[in-house]
């Protein structure tokens, strides 16, 4: 076991070593960089002829050859286009209610992998020292890391889902406010305003992004379609089309509202009643595999043992 834990020192030693390196690396001038001369040449060709600059300088398609941002930022945007970092986890993160971007929710991810990655190596290490080693350990650290990435992904989809849930159940009466308010003789972008200002709710917190942006400049049925492209709850996408036509056509908003509201409970309604049929198959869960086995258990058991001892 010596070269074995002489193995798992070297290991540890070399990577608080290469640890060590990168982050001299990191904290240097960036290698690679384009010279000054290289970066002001497009700007000063008015002034200087082309023939006057030296040779190479001006690029031959019309891009600066140069490589912008750090090394940690680099290969942050390798790992986001590696995973897909696109427009799927920038709609998540839109319905979690978060501004974090997509890059920057992929560096916490790997973030954590790599934390994970170093957990497991210590874990080896570990192991190791204490003669515990076996070939399966070795995946340890990796294991770790995907344990580590894939934890972070699923807290982002635990809180769409959850986020998701409470804008369907505040919907319903959010819209009844919005029509009380228009019954009242207010108009649809101060019934908005008054909701906004007086709620407490996740759909409150978006009408008052749409209320901001209106604030600035921004029609109001595009900030409400913005909305809606924006969360992408079938619910708010239906009451928002629904408010949209009704405001280029001149119906009444509040009949449209009502209406709406009254679509939003009977979907509440009815995703109640799928989730009371899904509880209800999970409550045979235990009496299938527990109770059930045990009263068997009780009731065959004494016939067992009567006939073991012969009695019968």
């Amino acid at each position: 076991m010596s070269g074995v834990t002489d193995a798992a020192m070297a290991i540890l030693l070399g990577g608080i070593l290469a640890a060590g390196i990168l982050c001299i690396l990191a904290a240097a001038p960036r290698w690679g960089a384009a010279s000054l001369t290289t970066r002001i040449a497009p700007y000063v060709r008015d002034a200087v002829d082309d023939a006057a600059l030296p040779s190479g300088i001006l690029p031959k398609a019309g891009v600066l050859p140069l490589r912008t941002g750090s090394m940690w930022e680099r290969l942050k945007d390798m790992f986001a286009r590696s995973l897909g970092g696109g427009n799927a986890l920038a709609l998540r993160l839109a319905q979690a209610g978060t501004d974090e971007a997509p890059a920057s929710f992929r560096a916490r991810q790997l973030g954590w992998a790599v934390t994970g990655f170093g957990v497991g190596c210590i874990l080896v290490v570990i192991l190791a020292l204490t003669g515990r080693m076996t070939p399966p350990a070795a995946v340890l650290p990796l294991l770790v890391a995907a344990a580590g990435a894939i934890v972070v992904d699923v807290l982002l989809s635990s809180r769409v889902k959850s986020r998701l849930g409470r804008l369907s159940d505040e919907l319903p009466t959010t819209l009844e406010f919005v029509a009380l308010c228009l019954s009242a003789g207010e108009g649809f972008f101060d019934a908005l305003r008054r909701v906004a200002a007086i709620g407490s709710g996740e759909l409150t917190q978006e009408l008052r992004q749409v209320v901001l942006a209106v604030g600035t400049g921004s029609p109001l049925a595009d900030a409400l379609a913005e909305m809606a492209a924006r969360l992408r709850l079938p619910g708010l996408s239906r009451a928002v089309d629904q408010v949209i036509a009704a405001l280029e056509h001149g119906a009444p908003l509040a009949g449209v509202l009502h209406s709406q509201a009254a679509d939003a409970r009977e979907d509440a309604k009815r995703v109640l009643i799928e989730q009371a049929g899904r509880r209800e198959i999970y409550m045979m869960l235990p009496l299938v595999f527990l109770i059930l086995p045990l009263s068997v258990l009780f009731a065959v058991f004494p016939g067992l043992f009567i006939l073991r001892l012969g009695l019968g």
